[in-house]
């Protein structure tokens, strides 16, 4: 997707006269995932998706869904390099994952709401911010930024939600009411087939929105964020 979603993309490397084989051959090939970007998961014919959130440009996303997934996210933007900012209300949901990660290094630090510090981003030192601030965050201090990305975490629809909505780069929606869906339809223009299986979405699928582009992802734990996190949940 053009805003951020897509497969890895190797750097430019040294120039080759390349390599061939045989079209029998190609089916062994496979890339492993570098670090220009975080993996949402794998979309519906499996092919693993990522959100490029270090940028050069402010970034804003969106994620109406669980805790889980805000977490899992977290985990993995950290294991990117960038160091992770949570603003949270409910630091004991996140304590355990701050102190988890990194090995013992702060590469997630949890601040009060409204208490984040200025992170000092560069292209060298990335930074997501992790808005954990409830139904009704309110407006952030540290905003997104050149190689610093903002994630808002709603559980669920609210009042601000629209504005959020429309001034996300990208929106992530899980399972929601069906009251809830034909808001989130009107305002992002989803057709009614897209409405109609959001109430219905298992733990872990995400429809991820960027413009006038949809992508279904399911997030699937590894093992060691199985063992921090337990099992894809929408309720926390």
């Amino acid at each position: 997707m053009t805003a951020g979603l897509g497969t890895a993309r190797g750097l430019r490397g040294p120039r080759h006269a390349g390599h061939t084989m045989t079209v029998d051959h190609l089916g062994a090939l496979s890339l492993p995932v570098g670090d220009d970007g975080v993996v949402l998961g794998d979309d519906a014919e499996g092919r693993r998706q990522l959100v490029g959130f270090h940028r050069s440009t402010p970034y804003e996303v969106l994620l109406i869904g669980g805790l889980w997934s805000a977490q899992v996210l977290a985990l993995r933007a950290a294991g990117t390099g960038a160091r992770v900012a949570v603003e949270t209300g409910r630091p004991q949901a996140w304590t355990m994952l701050a102190q988890a990660a990194g090995a013992g290094l702060e590469c997630i630090t949890l601040h009060e709401v409204g208490r984040v510090p200025p992170m000092g981003a560069t292209v060298g030192s990335p930074v997501v911010v992790i808005r954990d601030c409830g139904m009704r965050p309110p407006r952030g201090r540290v905003v997104s930024a050149p190689w610093q990305s903002v994630l808002t975490l709603l559980p669920y629809l609210s009042p601000v939600a629209p504005r959020l909505m429309r001034d996300s780069t990208l929106v992530g929606v899980q399972r929601i009411s069906p009251q809830e869906a034909e808001q989130t339809s009107r305002i992002l223009g989803l057709e009614r087939a897209e409405s109609d299986a959001l109430p219905t979405l298992a733990d872990g699928v995400t429809l991820w929105c960027a413009g006038r582009e949809r992508l279904w992802v399911m997030t699937s734990p590894t093992d060691a964020e199985t063992g921090l996190l337990g099992v894809a949940r929408r309720m926390d």
